[in-house]
Order: structure tokens, then C-alpha cells, then sequence
């Protein structure tokens, strides 16, 4: 009962879906108008069960070519500690509880922005994977939308700062993913999964995406400053950061960067939107 439960946990990828329960956080916390403790409670729980299922799902469809990398073949499904069945029941189990408790108990809005989310996470980009790299992008949308929700679900409107909160997680996930694929790029043509680094010319593309991305990443999130959502110690922090980030992006296109360097910008995007989210909230 313990390994059944401590794989079912795993399914739901904790780690990963706790830095998205933090940027919905962010969304509920930055929205001008008071939110009830309800409202707080539902949509946590509610986020949290819909990127659980989420990422159940795609475990589920992702299995054989997980079994294939190291870094994920030894998850419940690929390591064979448990059936595919109870983990594709499971993940339909908490799409259903979820959805009903962000439209119903919270509000239409962020009811079909979870769902977006979920589908285009599942159906679109899961497939995709296997067949082009512009998958990337599209997996960053519903990346993106947990902060949206958590503006909509205090707010019941899109808004200018929650459409930011939403193009900031948009844009750090492109080098995020870009640099997982640079130091792992053996594994996922191994997998069978198709990544910019692997297609001819790419790696040095996807070296210059990162710059590009992490330019458009920089410039969006000081835009809450003119807006009115933020002051002065975030824009000092946003502005640090953001030119530490794009700094350590720009020796990526050297010649001599490779696998360490990749692996070093990896973790650096783990601390940089942390960073920014935490100073954003506080400096409100």
C-alpha cells in the first residue's frame, strides 16, 4: 500500500506541480479585488487536481518512450510498478473532480481555462512531441494559464496584469525546456521524441531561441511597473535577474558552451522565476 501510494503521488510529478500551484498563487494574491478563503481554497485544490491529472495523462500515453530516458524511465508506469489502467483511471478521475470545482465553486472562467489547458496539455501537446519541435510552443500555453487562473478566479474577467502573469510564464518556459533539451538531447532521440537541438542546424537555433525568448521574457516582466502592479524593489529585482538570466543565455552562444552550461541555465530558470514571482507578490 505504501509503494501504491507513493507511485500515485509520483504520477502527479509533486515538484512540478507545486511551482504551478505557487504561480496560480501569484494570480490570486496580485488581483486587485478581495478573495474569500473559499475562493483561495477551491482554486488551489482545484488547480492542483487538474495538473495532477494533467501530468497522470500524459504519463499514461508517454510510457514507452519514457522507459527509454534515463531521467524518466524509472517512474511508476515505465519501471512496471504499476498497471497503465489504474494510472489512466486515476488521471480521468481527478480531471472530472477538478473541472466541476473550478466552474462550479469558483467560476466559468477559470473552469474553461483549466480545461483548456488539460486538453491542449493531453491531446495536442503530448502527440506532437513526436512529431515536430514547434510542440514546445504549445505545450508553453497551458504552462502558462495556471497564474490566469488565479487572477480570473478573484477577478471573474481577463486582465491586463493576469494576460502578463500569463505571457511571463509563456516566455520562461521556451529556454527552460530549450536548455533541458540541449543537455538531453541523446535521450529524447533515443525516445523518439523530436527536439530543435536534433533537427539539422538546430542546436545552435535553439541557442539563439534562448536569447530571443529570454529578451521578450525581460522585457514583459518589467511592464508591471508602468502598469501599476508593482514598484521599485521588483523592478530592481525583475531588472537583476532578468539581466543575470539573459547574461549566462548569451555565453550559450559561444562555441565552446556545451552540456554543463545547459544544465547550469536549467537551474538558473529555476531560480529566476521563483525570484521574480516571490518579489512581484511582496512589492503589490
Amino acid at each position: 500500500m505504501t509503494a501504491t501510494a507513493s507511485d500515485l503521488l509520483a504520477l502527479a510529478k509533486p515538484r512540478i506541480t507545486a511551482l504551478v500551484v505557487f504561480t496560480t498563487a501569484s494570480g490570486l494574491w496580485l488581483a486587485p479585488r478581495a478573495v474569500s478563503a473559499r475562493v483561495v481554497v477551491l482554486t488551489l485544490i482545484g488547480t492542483v487536481l487538474i495538473v495532477a491529472a494533467a501530468n497522470i495523462l500524459n504519463m499514461y500515453l508517454e510510457r514507452d518512450s519514457d522507459a527509454l530516458m534515463a531521467r524518466t524511465m524509472n517512474r511508476p508506469l515505465p519501471a512496471h510498478r504499476m498497471e497503465p489502467d489504474i494510472a489512466l483511471k486515476f488521471g480521468i478521475a481527478l480531471a472530472v473532480i477538478s473541472v466541476p470545482i473550478l466552474t462550479f465553486g469558483v467560476g466559468p472562467l477559470p473552469g474553461l481555462l483549466a480545461s483548456i489547458a488539460l486538453v491542449s496539455y493531453v491531446l495536442l501537446y503530448t502527440p506532437m512531441k513526436r512529431q515536430t519541435a514547434t510542440a514546445l510552443l504549445i505545450g508553453a500555453l497551458p504552462g502558462a494559464i495556471p497564474p490566469l487562473i488565479g487572477w480570473t478566479a478573484a477577478t471573474e474577467k481577463l486582465e491586463l496584469p493576469g494576460v502578463l502573469l500569463f505571457a511571463v510564464m509563456f516566455l520562461w518556459q521556451v529556454p527552460h525546456f530549450l536548455a533541458i533539451t540541449l543537455f538531453r538531447k541523446e535521450e529524447y532521440a533515443r525516445a523518439g521524441l523530436v527536439v530543435q537541438p536534433n533537427e539539422p542546424g538546430g542546436e545552435r537555433a535553439a541557442r539563439t531561441n534562448i536569447v530571443r525568448y529570454t529578451v521578450a521574457l525581460v522585457a514583459v516582466s518589467l511592464l508591471f511597473v508602468p502598469i501599476g502592479a508593482a514598484h521599485a524593489a521588483y523592478l530592481a529585482t525583475a531588472v537583476a535577474a532578468g539581466l543575470a538570466f539573459l547574461g549566462y543565455g548569451l555565453l550559450g552562444l559561444k562555441s565552446d558552451t556545451g552540456p554543463r552550461w545547459a544544465r547550469n541555465l536549467f537551474l538558473f530558470s529555476l531560480v529566476y522565476l521563483p525570484v521574480v514571482f516571490g518579489v512581484l507578490m511582496l512589492d503589490k
